[in-house]
């Protein structure tokens, strides 16, 4: 695939128009959506590898989708969204994955690589990522609560969300990267590279909209909260999803502490629907029962079916 520097970037991206789908703008029609070209050319829907290393994992596990250069055009300014909720042992995604995927970044020609969020500086010191951001050049960037740097933007055809509050400085990168950690959650059983969005949008609107009373317990509170962030998501494409389910608690989620399973793998992917579909495998929950992978899926975007996907498993 051809690389674009930032002069080429910008010309496409204004003859796209205005889009809140950052992926889709930045490579138009030279990727599909659900498949993915690694170096030998084979097609890869998702890219999973396990080893005890979770650095050298999360570079192998883009790698067999054809390399971070693939995603990151030189001149390129990268967002990254970690997952960093809480700093219970499994609740958050590891500094060495984010260390990882910020030196792809950078190797691959990336001007800026930018992790943004709203929670607060306790939670990255607290899980070791402020000092992996220092160390590696990447920015990081806190936003703060206040309504004005958040962008309103209108859910066409929601199915429960009519509008969405997205960080304005979101809209400064041309490249996003999905990082979330696949673990618990108090409502659903399960949080992924979807709901993961919610942590680009207004804390204000996050409880205000999404949230019902009794959304742990009350089966239409949770379907309600489930097609909120499928609604979302219409909104915000990520260009790569990379998760980490090397360790994480599988009770008491979101916060924890909680039970933790090992798997020891990073799974790589285009597509967050077959990507949340795969990470379900790894315990005792199935697709089938996650409400946002079905709705998301019926809703065309993503595939959760994983015996039509060619899935490319490695252990290191």
């Amino acid at each position: 695939m051809k690389k674009m520097d930032r002069r080429e970037f910008i010309k496409r991206s204004a003859q796209v128009g205005v889009s809140a789908v950052v992926g889709s703008a930045l490579y138009g029609s030279q990727r599909p959506d659900a498949l993915s070209y690694t170096l030998e050319g084979d097609l890869i829907d998702l890219s999973v590898v396990e080893g005890p290393d979770f650095f050298r994992t999360t570079e192998m596990a883009v790698a067999q989708l054809g390399g971070m250069e693939k995603f990151v055009p030189k001149g390129a300014k990268v967002a990254i969204l970690p997952n960093v909720q809480r700093w219970h042992p499994g609740t958050f995604t590891k500094p060495d994955i984010v260390r990882a995927i910020v030196q792809m970044c950078k190797q691959a020609g990336a001007a800026e690589v930018n992790c943004l969020s709203w929670l607060e500086m306790k939670n990255w010191e607290s899980t070791g990522l402020d000092k992996v951001l220092k160390e590696e050049g990447a920015s990081l960037k806190l936003i703060a609560s206040e309504e004005a740097d958040f962008k309103t933007v209108k859910v066409t055809n929601g199915a429960s969300l009519d509008e969405a509050m997205i960080m304005k400085e979101f809209y400064n990168n041309d490249v996003f990267i999905d990082i979330p950690i696949t673990k618990d959650h108090a409502g659903n059983k399960f949080t992924g590279t979807m709901k993961n969005l919610m942590g680009l949008n207004y804390r204000v609107n996050n409880r205000s909209k999404f949230h019902k009373e009794n959304w742990t317990t009350d089966v239409n509170a949770i379907r309600h909260l489930e097609q909120c962030i499928v609604d979302l998501n219409t909104l915000i494409k990520p260009d790569l999803c990379v998760v980490d389910a090397t360790e994480f608690i599988i009770t008491n989620g979101p916060m924890g502490p909680g039970d933790i399973i090992k798997p020891h793998k990073v799974i790589a992917g285009v597509n967050r629907v077959s990507v949340d579909a795969y990470c379900t495998t790894l315990w005792d929950i199935e697709a089938k029962d996650i409400i946002a992978i079905t709705h998301a899926h019926k809703r065309g975007l993503g595939n959760m079916s994983l015996a039509e996907l060619s899935i490319k498993e490695t252990r290191l």
